[in-house]
């Protein structure tokens, strides 16, 4: 009976394990202008989420750096573009802009950079993106950012 009992109780502790959020996730960025996704789903459930860049490809951050940033879809180009004037020195990011919710730093070939936010920042039934903010590539280097 005590058997039974412990074996019961690994199993109601292991579907918890099973059901709980995943509060993370990894997005791999290349020198083909690309993020591995198009979506990152965010778990209301979390209370923090983080998002960790990495870059695959073989190319330095100058030629085709990559950043990952996170704000309402339609605050994402404004950000992009005033991001522009702060030069590769400055990530291509006005850093103190308060629209971004999150954000990595600009990184090259092999390297990898995380961001972590507060998911009470995002709203339900709002739209929010992530984007690359080097020169050109928001064009190609976007998804959608999905409270669920």
């Amino acid at each position: 009976m005590f058997a039974k009992l412990v074996a019961v109780s690994l199993l109601t502790v292991a579907s918890a394990q099973a059901m709980a959020a995943d509060c993370k996730v990894t997005v791999d960025s290349t020198d083909q202008m690309t993020y591995t996704t198009k979506e990152i789903v965010v778990d209301k459930s979390c209370k923090q989420f983080t998002v960790e860049l990495t870059h695959s490809g073989n190319l330095p951050k100058n030629v085709m750096g990559h950043n990952l940033v996170i704000s309402k879809t339609a605050d994402s180009q404004a950000i992009a573009t005033a991001g522009m004037s702060k030069g590769l020195d400055g990530g291509y990011l006005d850093e103190s802009d308060a629209r971004i919710i999150a954000h990595t730093k600009l990184i090259g070939a092999g390297e990898k950079d995380s961001a972590t936010f507060d998911v009470s920042k995002l709203a339900a039934g709002e739209s929010y993106q992530f984007f690359c903010t080097f020169p050109g590539h928001i064009a190609m280097m976007k998804g959608a950012v999905v409270l669920k």
